[in-house]
């Protein structure tokens, strides 16, 4: 089963997350992730899996949440 994915992005002056190629608008970094995490918490609850991947200001990936089944090693 495929995992629903939230992005944190930082959209100029604010943040975002993106979901589904369909973006909402954030003021912080900080309330962007909280929305993010209990987007994909409630998806888990649910019956999804879900994962948050967060970027930073810089454009590096820094933090990752999944809800769900994690495999570990991944495959590949």
């Amino acid at each position: 089963m495929a995992r629903e994915r939230y992005y944190v992005l930082k959209d100029g002056d604010g943040w975002k997350v993106r979901h589904n190629d369909k973006d909402t608008p954030y003021d912080t970094q900080a309330e962007a992730m909280e929305a993010a995490r209990d987007a994909a918490h409630k998806m888990h609850d649910s019956g999804t899996d879900s994962q948050v991947l967060v970027q930073g200001s810089d454009g590096q990936w820094q933090t990752e949440w999944t809800y769900g089944n994690d495999p570990y090693p991944p495959a590949g």
